[in-house]
Order: C-alpha cells, then sequence, then structure tokens
C-alpha cells in the first residue's frame, strides 16, 4: 500500500474535548458527533470528488479525515489529523490518489483515542486482495469481539472497534468476498453505516435497525455512498434512495445488487440525527431535517408555552426549532445572541481573567434585543448544563428582564453507545436532577423540554398503535434496542462461533 503517515505528524484541528468549561465553548458542552461516509465508483476524479463530500460531512467529525483510493492495481491512502479543508485542499494531496473509486471519513473518536493509526477508512491486505472500511456508528460487543481476536492469535494496530471487521473479513472462508463481508457483520452488536472498498466492488452497509444513516446516490452514472444527502447536493449528485436498515449495496462493473442478510425487523433510526447531527439542508429518512427541527419548536411552544417579549436561539444549533417556536406562539424571533465564527478553538487564554473574557469571543449577547425584555431562550438539547448557565448568564448581564428555557428535545437521563460521544449518567444534568432543580442549577426564570410524546407527535406519529418506539431513543427513555455486550461482559466467543459455523 502506498505511503501511510505516522502518527507523530502535526496533529492541528484536532477536536478538543470538554475540560473544564470556563471558556464559555458551546462545543464544549455538546453530544459529539459521531462520523461521515463516503464513497464512489466508476469516476474519473473519484478522490477530489470525495474530498468534497466530505466537507459537506464535516459536522459529522472534526478530529480526523482519510480517504483510499484504488486505480485498478493499487490502493492509495492519505490519512491526516484535522478537518478535511486543511487534509485535502492540496492538489498535490489529491493527486497522490489515483483512481476512479474511493471511499472517505471523517472522524469524531466514540473508540480508540485520536490517534492517526485510528484514523479511518481502515485497510488491510486480505488473501482475496485489498480491503479498506469507513465506519459511522459504535459497536456495543466490539470490544468482546477484539479481545477475544486477540487471543486466538490476532494483531491489532489500532484501537477502534472498526479494525474488528477487518478481522472478521479475514477469518471467513467463504468462496466469495461478498460473503466473507456478510459473515462478518453477521458477528457485530450496535450501530453501524459501513462504506467498504476492494479492488472490484464498492460496499455499503446499514445495522439490521438501521440507527446510522446511509444513503444511495448517483454523479454522471457513477454510483455513491454517502451518510447524508447534503453530500450528494454539494457535488450536484442526484439522490436515488435510503440504504434499508440490514442492506448491504454491492456496487461493481455488472452494476449494483442488494442483499438481506438479516431477520427483517423495523427500523429504529437515531431520533438524534433529526434533533442534532444531521445537517439541516439534509433529508433523513424521507423527512427534511429543518422542517422537522421546526416542528420540533411548534410542538415545544404548543406543550410550554411562555409568556416573553422575543425568541432568542441559542446558535447555532437552536436555530429551527427558536423559529417554530416563534412561528406558533406568535412571538418575535430575533438573533439574541451573535457568534463570530472566525475564533479558532486554540486562540491563547493564559490566565482566568482572560478565560472569562473568552464568552465575548465566540458568543456575544444582543443588547439591543434583549435589554429590558422577557425572553425565551431556545436550544436543542442540555447535556450537562455547564453552558447554559453561561448562556443565561449572559443574557443576565445584556439586561434581559426574565429568562425562559426551552429545549426542543426531552431530557437526556441515559448515555450513548451507538456512536455518541455522551458523558457518563452521573454527568448528565437530567439523570442527577429534578426539573426544579435544573432550572435552579442553570439560573432561569422557567425550564422546560419537548416530551417524548411530543417528538413522535412531531414526527408524525400521533395516533398511531403503537406509537413507540419508531426510532432509537433510549438517551430519553434508556429503552436500549440491542444488547449491550460489552457492558454486561458476556464472552466474545459465541459471536465468533457464529462465524466458524457459517464458513
Amino acid at each position: 500500500m502506498d505511503k501511510m503517515n505516522a502518527d507523530g505528524m502535526n496533529g492541528a484541528g484536532e477536536h478538543s474535548r470538554y475540560s473544564s468549561g470556563l471558556d464559555f465553548d458551546l462545543d464544549g458542552d455538546r453530544l459529539r458527533e459521531e462520523c461521515g461516509v463516503f464513497g464512489i465508483y466508476n469516476h474519473p476524479h473519484a478522490a477530489a470528488v470525495t474530498a468534497i463530500g466530505l466537507h459537506a460531512l464535516q459536522h459529522r467529525g472534526q478530529e480526523a479525515a482519510g480517504i483510499v483510493s484504488f486505480d485498478g492495481r493499487r490502493f492509495h491512502s492519505e490519512r491526516r489529523l484535522g478537518l478535511v479543508g486543511d487534509a485535502f485542499s492540496d492538489a498535490a494531496v489529491i493527486d497522490r490518489l489515483p483512481g476512479d473509486s474511493a471511499i472517505g471519513h471523517v472522524r469524531y473518536s466514540t473508540t480508540g483515542e485520536t490517534l492517526l493509526r485510528n484514523v479511518q477508512p481502515l485497510f488491510a491486505e486480505l488473501d482475496a486482495g485489498g480491503f479498506a472500511v469507513g465506519h459511522n456508528g459504535n459497536l456495543t460487543n466490539g470490544l468482546t469481539l477484539r479481545k477475544q481476536l486477540v487471543r486466538e492469535g490476532a494483531i491489532t494496530q489500532s484501537t477502534t472497534d472498526t479494525e474488528v471487521i477487518l478481522h472478521l473479513v479475514a477469518r471467513s472462508r467463504k468462496p466469495r468476498f461478498i460473503d466473507r463481508f456478510v459473515d462478518a457483520i453477521q458477528c457485530l452488536e450496535g450501530a453501524y453505516s459501513l462504506v467498504a472498498l476492494t479492488n472490484k466492488k464498492l460496499i455499503g452497509a446499514r445495522d439490521p435497525l438501521g440507527i446510522r444513516p446511509l444513503v444511495l446516490g448517483t454523479l454522471d452514472g457513477s454510483p455513491i455512498l454517502a451518510s447524508e444527502t447534503c453530500a450528494l447536493d454539494i457535488i450536484g449528485a442526484r439522490y436515488v434512495r435510503d440504504v434499508e436498515n440490514g442492506e448491504v449495496i454491492v456496487i461493481d462493473e455488472d452494476g449494483l445488487q442488494s442483499y438481506k442478510p438479516f431477520p427483517e425487523v423495523p427500523a429504529r433510526p437515531c431520533i438524534f440525527e433529526y434533533i442534532y447531527f444531521a445537517r439541516p439542508d439534509s433529508v433523513v429518512g424521507g423527512r427534511s431535517v429543518y422542517q422537522v427541527r421546526k416542528t420540533f419548536g411548534k410542538v415545544l411552544a404548543q406543550e410550554s408555552p411562555a409568556n416573553a417579549d422575543v425568541i432568542v436561539p441559542v446558535p447555532d444549533s437552536g436555530v429551527p426549532a427558536a423559529i417554530g417556536f416563534s412561528q406558533h406562539s406568535g412571538i418575535p424571533y430575533e438573533l439574541g445572541i451573535i457568534r463570530n465564527h472566525y475564533v479558532g478553538r486554540t486562540f491563547i487564554q493564559p490566565t482566568q481573567s482572560i478565560r472569562d473574557q473568552g464568552v465575548r469571543m465566540k458568543h456575544s449577547a444582543n443588547r439591543s434585543v434583549v435589554e429590558g425584555k422577557s425572553i425565551v431562550l431556545v436550544d436543542d438539547s442540555l447535556v450537562r448544563g455547564t453552558t447554559s448557565v453561561k448562556i443565561v448568564q449572559m443574557m443576565r448581564d445584556a439586561g434581559a428582564k426574565e429568562v425562559h428555557f426551552r429545549i426542543a428535545s426531552p431530557p437526556i437521563t441515559h448515555p450513548d453507545y451507538y456512536g455518541i460521544d455522551t458523558p457518563d449518567r452521573d454527568k448528565l444534568l437530567a439523570a442527577t436532577h429534578d426539573l426544579e432543580g435544573m432550572r435552579r442549577y442553570i439560573g432561569a426564570d422557567s425550564l422546560a423540554f419537548l416530551t417524548v410524546d411530543g417528538v413522535y407527535r412531531a414526527m408524525g406519529y400521533e395516533g398511531r398503535d403503537p406509537v413507540r418506539p419508531q426510532f432509537t431513543d433510549h438517551c430519553f427513555t434508556g429503552d436500549y434496542p440491542t444488547p449491550l455486550t460489552d457492558r454486561s461482559g458476556a464472552v466474545g466467543a459465541q459471536q465468533l462461533s457464529l462465524l466458524a459455523e457459517a464458513s
């Protein structure tokens, strides 16, 4: 395989994790995005198109980006820490990725450290040829499988659960590659949307519940797989359809084939794609994300109205819901918080007094909007609450008479194990405080959340039987839709025995 970068390279652009919260970085008290995947087959500028597609998916992961291409003889890989624009803006980098097929990945680490050896797509030389894979999601039995594989002699090069897939494919003894791939994913639990590349095929797959999204598109006759439709839009590609839950798509010179290797079960996509993760201009599961978020705000206004003068979104995440809240309530919508998009993450803050001034560096109050007013702050979620404390105080410092907080999702009471980096349960504000306790903690005059039933009404499930569950909503309900093998300590040999039996 062509040259790969060493772990010791400059990590500029690496996505910082939450520490103290003192710098009022709104990103510090957020649920972290998972990852984004992209693949294209039979296009003369495959790597360049992939880089542009990854740029549209940058919101799904900002720690690292990678592309693997195939030129008909050899695989080529470029993987970098940092943002897509930093990693792949140089034409010389794209020139090192020749070929008419490529897959790419943007990463926020949910398993494994932020090291170059964990940056995807991962690649391995198997007896059937080269195999590269990119993964969005998280395997709930990945650690268990890894331990068992290592005990049986496997040598691992990364600390990410995605590497398990490479080993499982290599272990299968089925004659056809696609059957080996199916053998491997049938051992997996949890959430995954996969794009994979061989010397003949582009492969896409979703887990049996379809927790993580994956769509199929086409650009000038070249098939494309991507996490979201916004990646198709940016390159002028046409959306064809969603990859179905439990479906494996194989694209090669003979066209497209669809496999359904799992027992058919109702899909349960992650509700947080609609609440937070997907870009507002994407269409997920046939629904406009922007319109859904506006409807969340509308239903929130119905459930928890407020007597106020102005609706203020928490930028940028709360904007669509705030518009919906305003339109239903008739209360004017105003930009009461202005976000500075040009402040880097690594700005030097050497002393506590300077750190405190960071409030005004990234976000500042629009005093002319909030002074002397009763305001409703609208945001999409509340995690630890540390950011909300500072937002409320910033509004009061700007002269707000009353500050009412409305959250366009239910209280987050349980951690996620499917690719969202959530704090442990004892760090989730809604898991440790009742509603009044949360209100006192953030300092608001009132606090209200969208109810779980309200989420389902907004998604169009009112009156249906059963109303729930239609989505993966465990962060609100504690209803985890798959086994949590790594959490329960079950032995991985049971999953691996399935592979042995199938072979």
